[in-house]
Parts: C-alpha cells; structure tokens; sequence
C-alpha cells in the first residue's frame, strides 16, 4: 500500500469518528468538520491511486506516455496563442 494511500485512509477514519462525536455530542460544526475530513481523505486516497496508475502505465508504455504529454503540450500552446493578444488588434 501507498503511503499517500495510507494517510488517507487513517484521515478518512478520523474523520468518521470527529464526526460521530460531533453527532454524539450535538455538535454541528464537528460533525461538518469530520465529514470534510473525511471527504479529505478519500481525495488523498484517489490522488494515491491516480499516480500509481500513471506509474504504472508509464513504466509499461513510455512511447504512449510520450505521445499523451505531446498531445496535452500541443492543445496548450494552442490556447495559450489563440487567447494572447493580437498584432491586428491594436
């Protein structure tokens, strides 16, 4: 297991258990307080298995990796020029 991974789910824990205390005690700001905790978490959990999936497949197909981070550089320089300024525009 990941340690980004593992942080994660401990925060997803603790986070459950921040809330229910806020349940058990009435508390409405402890419980919301837990549940973005908890929501934290799962979001640490989800970046852990994203980047050992790009890993993963870029160690298995660099040329396709390649060709991705050229496609993504390719679309973004096209936006990029086609929102600057204009030499006609003046």
């Amino acid at each position: 297991m990941d340690t980004g991974k593992a942080e994660g789910a401990v925060e997803e824990v603790a986070g459950k258990v921040q809330g229910a205390a806020g349940a058990l005690v009435g508390d409405s700001a402890a419980q919301l307080a837990g549940k973005a905790r908890e929501l934290a978490g799962k979001a640490q959990q989800l970046r852990a298995d994203a980047a050992s999936a790009v890993r993963e497949t870029t160690a298995t197909n660099p040329f396709m990796a390649l060709a991705v981070v050229a496609a993504v550089s390719f679309v973004a320089g096209a936006i990029w020029r086609a929102g600057g300024p204009r030499r006609n525009d003046r």
